[in-house]
């Protein structure tokens, strides 16, 4: 498989509907880079390879990747209940009951908080009934965590299976804060970001992202049309789930070490495979970890992730033999069916289409 079988998928990718889409995919010592479309509809500057991307919850691998290491050092006992470290944020019985283990691996039963925080998203998963409006109401909003994860615990329990909330993301950067006594984004930059010689990688000092990066496209479903640009935002509204930037080079060594056993240790590294069944946000049946999930197989272990106009998705071969990260600037192209629910789109078919080719092919040729 050569690398024009790669930018042939990437392209596809483009033309299928997204501005632009860049990825890189690693086999052993063989690296190919590509990209295709544009950062910018309006001045039709390129997209490329190194721009920097606000990944979304790829960063709860690494927010759990800081917890395990804390968990070695003995100051967090995964299976111990989250009230014994945080008995204000999660009092009474389910303090008592929810351990960071199920924080970590959704299994907690805290609900989503976003349809309370984003009020025009408050009858999600109902998309139909949901408006964009609150993405621009909220564009420069700076959010407290805490007062986000009152939202999320105030709500009524949800599942069984465990249902994939931001809630327990938030909970565990409360809990990093707690027995370090600092802030979370600190830990995790030293214990995960730093430990892995990430250049690129980095949380957010304000509401932009540094240079080079590509905007940011939202379409919601069709109800945003043209689709707008929102890459000047506050991330404060996800915090230590979802708030990372980075690059498609950086999450490649990240995930290629984590599976390594190089940034937790083998120990630690097992936990985080050992998988439950959960509800995903889209509503569908996955397994999950802590803060990393099988993609298509064991084979490859990973995270996907999407912030408001971008996506991600970034996974790496258990045996070390291969990763690949992608990321989109365009972000739910779908419409809605008669039923409420997102209908098939080209874009789905190329995406699919480029992962199976960069989780299979044999031979990359460097660019």
């Amino acid at each position: 498989m050569d690398f024009g079988q790669l930018d042939a998928a990437l392209d596809a990718v483009h033309r299928a509907g997204v501005p632009g889409v860049f990825a890189e995919v690693r086999a052993g010592d063989q690296v190919w880079r590509g990209a295709a479309g544009v950062a910018d509809t309006g001045t039709g500057r390129p997209v490329s390879a190194g721009m920097r991307h606000r990944v979304g919850s790829v960063t709860k691998t690494f927010t759990a990747a800081a917890v395990l290491r804390q968990v070695e050092r003995g100051r967090i006992g995964l299976d111990t209940p989250i009230g014994h470290y945080l008995p204000k944020l999660v009092p009474g019985e389910r303090g008592r009951v929810i351990t960071v283990r199920m924080l970590i691996d959704h299994t907690s039963g805290l609900a989503e908080y976003l349809p309370y925080a984003y009020p025009s998203l408050k009858a999600f998963p109902d998309l139909a009934a949901t408006r964009p409006d609150s993405l621009d109401e909220h564009r420069f909003t700076r959010f407290d965590p805490v007062e986000l994860i009152a939202m999320g615990v105030g709500a009524p329990a949800v599942g069984p299976p465990g249902v994939y909330s931001n809630t327990n993301y938030l909970l565990l950067g409360q809990l990093l804060g707690h027995v370090t006594g600092g802030r979370a984004e600190e830990c995790i930059t030293r214990d995960v970001i730093d430990r892995a010689g990430l250049r690129d990688t980095t949380f957010p000092a304000g509401t932009h992202v540094e240079e080079p990066h590509s905007k940011l496209y939202e379409s919601w479903f069709g109800m945003i049309d043209p689709p707008r640009d929102y890459s000047v935002f506050d991330m404060s509204w996800v915090g230590p789930a979802a708030s990372l930037i980075s690059t498609v080079s950086d999450l490649n060594r990240f995930y290629e070490l984590l599976l390594a056993g190089e940034i937790v240790s083998p120990a630690s590294l097992a936990e985080m495979r050992r998988t439950v069944r959960i509800v995903s946000q889209e509503g569908k049946l996955i397994d999950y970890g802590l803060g990393l999930h099988p993609v298509e197989s064991t084979e490859f272990w990973g995270h996907g992730g999407t912030v408001w106009g971008g996506g991600t998705l970034a996974a790496a071969r258990a045996d070390g033999t291969r990763q690949f990260a992608i990321a989109v600037n365009a972000q739910r192209w779908n419409r809605l069916d008669e039923s409420g629910r997102p209908q098939p789109h080209p874009i789905d078919g190329a995406l699919a289409a480029l992962q199976r080719l960069a989780m299979s092919c044999d031979t990359v040729t460097n660019r």
